[in-house]
């Protein structure tokens, strides 16, 4: 296991499109255990391969703290309802949060690391971090979303305005 250095805001290649998983092998259970240390590390709720320099559909997501992570290969959102205005950040933007708009709730189609297909539904804060993470091996960064940033006091005080 290692930990991987994490892209920055300004690499070109965080706006690059992700290629499709296509050998499900013992390089790709690498790099998803080296994104999990790396995700642990920073303390992050989601990465994405492309947040360590590889251009490839993979994203890690952990929310549910009895959970353990989740791991998408060639993910695709097949449903989203509702909408959720909240703060967000990302781990290729230290220190910077803004307001997003998200889906309340997704459903995804993706593979697990030996390329079995599996749907899994998720809501509130953890279907933020999927469409997060999605939007990444789209070559979308959060930052395109955010109706406006956040400071540092709204974050420390939590009460700042969400606009509809």
């Amino acid at each position: 296991m290692a930990i991987r250095n994490i892209v920055q805001d300004g690499d070109p290649i965080l706006k690059k499109k992700s290629r499709l998983v296509e050998k499900f092998d013992d390089r790709l259970h690498q790099l998803l255990e080296d994104m999990k240390d790396t995700l642990t590390e920073a303390k992050g709720a989601g990465l994405a391969a492309v947040q360590v320099g590889v251009l490839r559909q993979v994203c890690i997501i952990d929310v549910e703290e009895d959970e353990p992570v989740i791991e998408l290969i060639n993910p695709v959102i097949l449903e989203e309802e509702g909408c959720q205005n909240g703060a967000e950040g990302c781990l290729s933007f230290p220190g910077q949060f803004g307001l997003v708009k998200r889906p309340m709730k997704v459903t995804v189609r993706a593979q697990d690391r030996n390329g079995n297909y599996f749907e899994k539904t998720a809501e509130g804060f953890a279907a933020r971090a999927f469409s997060h993470e999605i939007d990444h091996l789209h070559g979308i960064t959060y930052d395109t979303k955010v109706s406006r940033m956040l400071t540092e006091e709204e974050l420390e005080s939590g009460e700042y305005e969400i606009d509809d």
